[in-house]
């Protein structure tokens, strides 16, 4: 079984060159230094997946500045709008992506739905912007293509990554506009038991919650944090915590294929946080003859 790497980054905010994301955030250079990060890591990622609010106000700018970062990655990526892109200035700066061309909803809403065969993990990409819609959402149009879709491949792994998070985080302001068709979407989850993970963004923090049979979660964020304040009242508010991302390990470990999730976080320089360093002298409970541990 050949094992598979991928990289989840989320809720970039990038702006035009010279602009800092709210008067504060460095968005950039948060960018820069994770794509230097994910290119110093041993293994390197095979695919890394970007779920959404890649600028900050959709401007052409800001996605030029996008493209020019992302040059720099050594693998491949792939790309899902979040409720602050603009599609249009999105695609354009990405012409080469010819996935993001998706397929066209009533009234020619593109929706940039798409799918990645090239792993053993089947990676579906989910467009769940909806104009005007803060928590997003799907449609009957997306959640039928998503249905025909899984149905092509039922004994595939896959991870599903989209930008929305179908559940609430708890974090009151982020929960104030509900998923649309979130209920749809589970009960079409629970049809489809290969979809092992459902990786989303916009809490801007690492969040897990069990949803239609499966593990869904939110990674941090590269831009920002939101401040993990758990009161119904709690204001809409950032912190400048280390920028973070998630890898999703398709593996097989003691004789079952698996997916795990680990979280990880960007340092501001090689060898910020300190090490690696080994361990040494450890010492492990001793065992009795019959093979259990000794407790003094």
């Amino acid at each position: 079984m050949r094992s598979t790497a991928v990289v989840q980054i989320s809720d970039l905010h990038l702006k035009p060159p010279g602009s800092l994301a709210y008067e504060v955030a460095d968005t950039a250079a948060a960018l820069r230094r994770t794509v230097d990060h994910l290119n110093r890591r041993q293994p390197r990622p095979d695919a890394v997946l970007i779920t959404g609010d890649l600028a900050d106000e959709g401007a052409a700018a800001s996605y030029r500045v996008l493209r020019e970062i992302l040059s720099g990655l050594a693998c491949p990526f792939f790309l899902v709008p979040g409720n602050h892109d603009r599609k249009d200035p999105l695609r354009a700066a990405f012409p080469d992506h010819g996935y993001l061309e998706g397929f066209l909803e009533p009234g020619a809403r593109r929706a940039m739905c798409y799918v990645i065969e090239d792993f053993p993990l089947r990676l579906i990409g989910l467009d769940t912007v909806i104009p005007g819609e803060h928590g997003g959402g799907l449609t009957a149009e997306r959640l039928r293509w998503l249905d025909r879709t899984l149905s092509e491949r039922p004994a595939a792994p896959t991870l599903l990554f989209m930008h929305h998070p179908p559940f609430a985080s708890g974090i009151g302001h982020m929960d104030a506009e509900p998923f649309v068709l979130r209920q749809e979407l589970a009960a079409l989850i629970r049809r489809h038991p290969q979809v092992e993970r459902i990786a989303c963004g916009h809490i801007h923090r690492a969040v897990h919650r069990r949803f239609g049979g499966t593990i869904a979660m939110a990674a941090p964020g590269i831009g920002m944090q939101l401040d993990l304040d758990l009161r119904p009242e709690a204001p809409s508010v950032f912190v400048m915590e280390p920028a973070g991302f998630l890898i999703h390990f398709w593996t097989e470990l003691w004789g079952e294929p698996t997916l795990l999730t680990h979280v990880g976080t960007v340092p501001e320089q090689p060898g910020h946080y300190g090490g690696p360093y080994p361990f040494f002298d450890v010492a492990s409970p001793e065992k009795s003859p019959s093979g259990r541990s000794e407790k003094g």
